[in-house]
């Protein structure tokens, strides 16, 4: 199970805290929303240190499909995991028909924004949407209510298009993170039994290995690889 943290500069805490609080709270690894034109980091060295899996990604936060394609285009060579950050009709319809996308994040911050018809355009193109449980975790009373009713359409609507899923509390800092078992719970309060929370924090590392494997020297093309004989 992957949780995918927002790391400094765009969050308060360093990926090497996030990593080392993701291995004591039971994760295997952590997914990095790094976004563009941020500083290349020694990811590996943290990976060593914290003895658990640290993906690069990058999310992509723009103000419509326009933007968000030029830096998809630019950013889908160099990074293991590609985000693309919705909320906006617009963007998240861009984001769903884009097999050059991983992950939808945050789909349902703009109230109606996500539908039936981008639903099944997210199965079509394999493009995951997140749940994402940070504004519960985080926020109380009418914004708590609201949050979650979001939550629960949007399962309804990923469930009837069969569209992958992923799941995370969005974390800024290390202190905002939530033990695998407190994200079990809070996903039965939007119909997410724990097999199927489980299923979306471990999508992260499914398509990072996927990724990973497809950016290797063997891979050529789905189902065309080269093998290669060992040496004498």
């Amino acid at each position: 199970m992957y949780e995918a943290v927002h790391a400094v500069p765009h969050g308060a805490s360093t990926v090497a805290r996030h990593a080392a609080t993701a291995a004591e709270s039971g994760f295997d690894g952590v997914v990095v929303r790094s976004r563009p034109g941020d500083d290349a980091r020694d990811l590996a060295a943290v990976r060593d240190a914290c003895d658990v899996d640290v993906v690069d990604g990058v999310e992509v936060v723009a103000d419509g499909p326009g933007s968000a394609r030029g830096h998809v285009g630019n950013l889908r060579p160099d990074h293991t995991l590609l985000m693309v950050r919705g909320g906006d009709a617009a963007t998240n319809r861009f984001a769903v028909e884009s097999p050059r996308v991983d992950v939808l994040t945050a789909p349902t911050s703009d109230s109606g924004a996500f539908n039936h018809v981008l639903a099944r355009a997210a199965a079509e193109n394999d493009v995951a949407v997140e749940f994402d449980l940070g504004p519960v975790l985080r926020s109380d009373g009418g914004p708590r209510v609201r949050a979650l009713s979001r939550l629960r359409k949007l399962r309804e609507l990923v469930e009837d298009a069969g569209a992958p899923v992923v799941v995370s509390a969005g974390p800024t800092s290390h202190l905002e993170q939530r033990a695998p078992r407190e994200l079990f719970a809070l996903g039965r309060e939007i119909g997410l039994d724990e097999d199927a929370v489980r299923e979306g924090l471990s999508r992260w590392g499914d398509i990072a290995a996927r990724n990973r494997h497809r950016q290797s020297d063997a891979f050529v093309a789905p189902g065309v690889e080269v093998e290669r004989e060992d040496e004498p």
